[in-house]
């Protein structure tokens, strides 16, 4: 449910950083189309994406794919003609059904399981889980990046099923999280059996919660060298590639901090799970005073997540310019408990707060990708 783009940038980053021809496949874009198709942390070109649907159009015109079917193929098109050495595909929103679903790959990652999409995936944990689940294929590894008593027998029974081997990232190895730097990437000693195996990984994505994504990148590398030894992973290449995932993949929008006093971060985190953990790295910040620039889409459980908002907090309320959006003035009406005003436009927002903040403050702006996105 959380962490799937920041794994991909992750691994992609580190198979980038062997010497591998990768491509990635992410969703959903932030500022332009081509962010979704990458190789080598380049987008797909204009040209490419024009001739693309100028030789498809009979075909998009006869079977009429949605704009996320369509831009897969566009991935995996461009990919089989750049003739890359490796794809890594982030699902959508589920899996089962997920048009990404198509492939057989090498190996499959399941980050975690929470709350989100519950009126396509289902209204329990062990329903969305099984949805997720649907991406393990028989005799092809399975990771699984978190335990959870509700969704590990879902996990465990598919695995049987489908003849494979399922391991869990935390089996494989712990993390202490160690400290942020003046740059703010993070400092991280890994322990395999009690024994500091990897010292001193810095990560440049910065909160906390990344722990669990990075030991699930370890454990998925681990089941990469003992079941595909054609790759060749060292581990100069999983340094680098952690330490430089911005540069060489071009990530954003995970606790991207964007200035420093007044401090300004973006998190395009949206559900319940996601916000949890990005108000416990709030919690970890200093600041004086807190600003929050927040909007949402129309399909969140927005009465549940709201409760997760500090008291303690001025708050800007808005929406993105898209038909989705949960309307400003809804949104005010659901935040009554919370101290803010009201905006019609991000832009205004996000410089209302600007304007209201001292140096010592923090500014957040989260809710939504399309929030975000039109912060850049």
């Amino acid at each position: 449910t959380n962490g799937k783009g920041s794994i991909a940038h992750m691994l992609a980053a580190i198979f980038q950083s062997a010497g591998y021809k990768t491509g990635l496949y992410t969703s959903p874009h932030l500022k332009d189309f081509r962010e979704r198709i990458k190789i080598n942390g380049s987008p797909v070109s204009k040209d490419f994406v024009v001739q693309y649907i100028e030789r498809s159009k009979t075909i998009i015109e006869k079977i009429k794919p949605s704009f996320f079917e369509l831009t897969v193929l566009m991935a995996f098109d461009y990919f089989a003609q750049e003739k890359i050495d490796i794809a890594i595909i982030e699902t959508g929103m589920g899996g089962r059904l997920d048009s990404t679903n198509i492939i057989t790959p090498l190996l499959s990652i399941i980050t975690n399981i929470a709350y989100d999409h519950t009126y396509f995936l289902g209204n329990t944990l062990p329903e969305i889980a099984k949805e997720k689940a649907g991406i393990i294929k028989t005799n092809v590894p399975v990771i699984i990046g978190e335990k959870h008593p509700e969704t590990m027998p879902v996990f465990q029974e598919t695995a049987h099923k489908k003849n494979t081997k399922i391991i869990f990232a935390e089996d494989c190895f712990t993390s202490d999280y160690m400290l942020e730097d003046f740059s703010g990437k993070v400092i991280f000693n890994i322990k395999q059996n009690g024994q500091i195996i990897y010292p001193n990984i810095i990560l440049d994505l910065s909160g906390n919660y990344q722990k669990k994504n990075l030991i699930t990148i370890l454990c998925t590398l681990e089941t990469i060298r003992n079941n595909y030894q054609w790759f060749t992973i060292g581990t100069k290449a999983i340094y680098n590639g952690l330490e430089n995932v911005t540069s060489l993949t071009g990530f954003a929008g995970r606790w991207q901090v964007l200035q420093h006093n007044p401090l300004i971060v973006l998190d395009i985190a949206h559900n319940e799970n996601g916000l949890s953990a990005v108000f416990e790295q709030v919690r970890n910040t200093p600041y004086r005073n807190l600003h929050i620039v927040m909007g949402f889409v129309d399909d969140k459980s927005v009465d549940t997540i709201l409760k997760l908002f500090p008291q303690n907090a001025t708050y800007y309320f808005t929406q993105a310019q898209i038909p989705r959006a949960l309307p400003v003035e809804i949104l005010q009406k659901k935040a009554k408990s919370l101290n803010g005003n009201s905006y019609p436009k991000v832009k205004d927002a996000f410089l209302s707060a600007k304007k209201n903040a001292s140096r010592n403050d923090m500014i957040l702006v989260t809710g939504s990708t399309f929030i975000v996105a039109e912060i850049f």
